[in-house]
Formats: C-alpha cells, sequence, structure tokens
C-alpha cells in the first residue's frame, strides 16, 4: 500500500478548498458545522484522508453545492479506470475542450476576485462588470480561437 493519498483524494480536498474559500469561510468555521477539528478539514483538504460518502453528502449541504462538484475538472490521469462488462461498454465520447479549464482557482488573486464579485449586490451593476471583463479579455485575444 502506497503512502501517496490518492488522486482523487487530492483532487476532491482541492475542490473542498476551493469552495470553502470561493465562501470566505475558515477551516475552523467548516469543522465546527461538521463537529471535526480543523486539522480534519486540513487533512480532507489535502487528500491525507478520505471523506466518506455521508461526509461528502454533509459537505455539498454546507457549501451549497451538488456532489459532483467535488468530481468536477479531474483531469484524466486522476480517474480510477472504468471497470465495465466486457462487449457491453460504449466508446467514451470525445468532447473538444478550450482553454476555459484553465482558471487558476488555486491562485489567491482569483480567488479575491470571485468573492468581490459575488459581493456586488446590484445585479445590473455585476452584469456590466462581467460584461467589461470580457471586452478587456477580447480586446487582447484572450479566449479567442486560434485562426487555422
Amino acid at each position: 500500500m502506497s503512502d501517496k493519498p490518492n488522486p482523487i483524494d487530492v483532487h476532491v480536498g482541492r475542490r473542498l478548498r476551493l469552495r470553502r474559500t470561493l465562501l470566505g469561510m475558515s477551516q475552523e468555521r467548516l469543522g465546527q458545522l461538521l463537529g471535526l477539528t480543523f486539522q480534519q478539514i486540513q487533512k480532507y483538504e489535502r487528500g491525507v484522508n478520505r471523506i466518506g460518502s455521508s461526509r461528502l453528502y454533509e459537505l455539498g449541504q454546507i457549501l451549497d453545492v451538488p456532489i459532483s462538484f467535488f468530481f468536477d475538472d479531474m483531469a484524466e490521469e486522476e480517474r480510477a479506470p472504468e471497470v465495465l462488462a466486457p462487449g457491453l461498454a460504449e466508446e467514451p465520447a470525445e468532447f473538444a475542450f478550450d482553454d476555459a479549464r484553465e482558471l487558476h482557482l488555486d491562485k489567491r488573486e482569483t480567488l479575491e476576485l470571485v468573492r468581490a464579485y459575488n459581493r456586488i449586490a446590484d445585479p445590473a451593476v455585476r452584469k456590466r462588470l462581467f460584461e467589461l471583463t470580457k471586452a478587456l479579455a477580447n480586446a487582447q485575444g484572450i479566449g479567442r480561437k486560434p485562426a487555422h
């Protein structure tokens, strides 16, 4: 048995940390809501301790996300090999991804930006800021598909 955490547990822990941080919630507060210590939350977030299904459900309720959130954006190498009955498996669908997967959600600046955006109470102001941000990115060629 390996001493390294399972890549899936590490991914789930990162997603837990991401959502907790986006909400501005401390590890201590999340621990209180779950009846755990902040050290246990740290272990979950590092993938050192595996999160059971009932605990994952509780986390989804507290953090207001579906359980699938914790598995979103999982890299192919993190996924467990599919176990399918021989001859019954269909070919997996191929999806085209653009650079949207590179969101840099682990950077403090990005998290602070998202938190600040979410604090804007007026929906019209939020929409205008969103449109301004898209316009600035497009003016610099960010997010454009390369010409072939």
